[in-house]
């Protein structure tokens, strides 16, 4: 799936969506993955995002 640039507008939307979710649910520090591409792991091909908390990411 590639995002085109007609997208954009639904890209910022899902962005301020994901922000609203966030602070619905007390989650201030989050990140944000999308897969692109099979290789990425994406299996289905549409425009998706996962939103992740809980922990610190990305330290070991």
């Amino acid at each position: 799936m590639e995002i085109k640039e007609e997208d954009q507008e639904l890209m910022g939307h899902l962005h301020i969506i994901i922000q609203k979710v966030a602070k619905k649910n007390n989650i201030n520090n989050y990140k944000l993955i999308m897969n692109c591409g099979y290789e990425a792991g994406q299996r289905v091909f549409h425009i998706h995002l996962h939103l992740l908390s809980g922990k610190i990411l990305g330290e070991v």
